[in-house]
């Protein structure tokens, strides 16, 4: 399709009118907020508006201690903060297949089946709240679950602990990091947590034409991402890390989990932590940096493929039908979202 074409209906349509009038449909729950214990992760986000777009640049660089991000990786891959010595924060937050496991449910101690699709933890220290439900306001926060979760690491931190301590490694690298805490619930979480913040995609293909570089992207990505604005995608999906920044219902424009069937505790959504009915079926918007590398989607991991995901957004988000030529432009623009992770393309 000639991208020429495409940029005229921006014109027409006004992509920021369009952007406006989506934004008052999807209200989100609550705004975003700042939290001391994930500054060192958003530190660095002021900057330019970038001509006013919705989307802004991860920055090139954080101010992270490199000492605890190498303790915290080493953490990130420690079986032993399972109960059976199996599973790790890696097993289903693989930075190879794009911080995910790219299964449907992850399996956790015992080979147990999780309840929901899990989702990247590159750039999880952007995400306002942690966890589909945000049961977590921070990174820190986010660390007890998979920990007490029996169907994931089913363990507890005096028995976590209790392995630590016996590891003079440990000993040695928490002492040092930790002079009189030591190897302690709150030092792990501030090690891993830390790791988490480092795990940042900057400099991709869009970023570098958000700084000015309008050779980085093609004339058909351009054009995909006029697309994305005008059809109300940027509604949820925008700020730095494209979603991660509000709650949204999931079905606003038709019943997701009617047609769906077999409805589940965890499709209860946010109402699960609020009990408040305004709340039920509402999700955190997932970040679309990493979302061509990170299958299947949607908090059930139902959808295996990006374009039917398209395809579900557009019926239940938007109550719209994105042609297949607009919808391949979309798809291209998102293939520019990823990033660099120490130094190499993620794509």
């Amino acid at each position: 399709m000639n991208p020429k074409v495409v940029l005229p209906l921006a014109i027409l349509l006004g992509a920021a009118g369009v952007g406006a009038v989506f934004m008052a449909l999807h209200k989100p729950a609550e705004a975003l907020t700042m939290t001391p214990e994930l500054t060192q992760c958003l530190t660095g986000l002021s900057g330019p508006d970038y001509a006013n777009e919705p989307i802004r640049p991860i920055p090139l660089s954080l101010p992270l201690n490199k000492e605890k991000v190498a303790l915290g990786e080493k953490l990130f891959n420690e079986p032993r903060l399972s109960h059976d010595d199996t599973i790790s924060c890696a097993y289903c937050h693989d930075l190879s297949l794009g911080g995910t496991d790219r299964k449907v449910h992850s399996l956790g101690s015992g080979g147990s089946s999780g309840d929901v699709n899990s989702p990247t933890v590159f750039n999880s220290g952007l995400n306002y709240k942690q966890f589909w439900d945000g049961r977590a306001a921070t990174l820190e926060d986010q660390i007890d679950g998979p920990v007490h979760h029996p169907k994931e690491m089913a363990s507890d931190w005096p028995e976590l602990l209790g392995k630590l301590n016996k590891d003079p490694d440990y000993v040695l690298a928490f002492s040092k990091l930790y002079p009189g805490l030591g190897i302690h619930e709150r030092s792990i979480k501030d090690a891993i947590a830390t790791f988490e913040c480092s795990l940042s995609t900057p400099n991709s293909r869009f970023d570098k034409y958000l700084r000015g570089d309008k050779n980085a992207i093609t004339a058909e990505e351009r054009a995909g991402y006029v697309l994305f604005k005008t059809y109300g995608c940027v509604a949820c999906h925008q700020g730095t890390n494209v979603g991660g920044n509000m709650f949204q219902t999931l079905g606003i424009m038709a019943d997701y989990f009617k047609d769906r069937g077999d409805e589940v505790q965890a499709d209860l959504g946010r109402y699960n932590v609020t009990k408040d009915k305004e709340d039920l079926h509402k999700f955190r918007v997932p970040s679309l940096r990493l979302v061509v590398l990170t299958p299947p989607y949607f908090h059930d991991g139902r959808v295996a493929d990006l374009s039917t995901a398209i395809d579900y957004m557009a019926r239940y988000q938007l109550g719209r039908h994105i042609t297949p030529e607009h919808k391949q432009l979309i798809i291209k623009f998102l293939h520019t979202l990823p990033g660099e992770y120490k130094g190499k393309p993620l794509l």
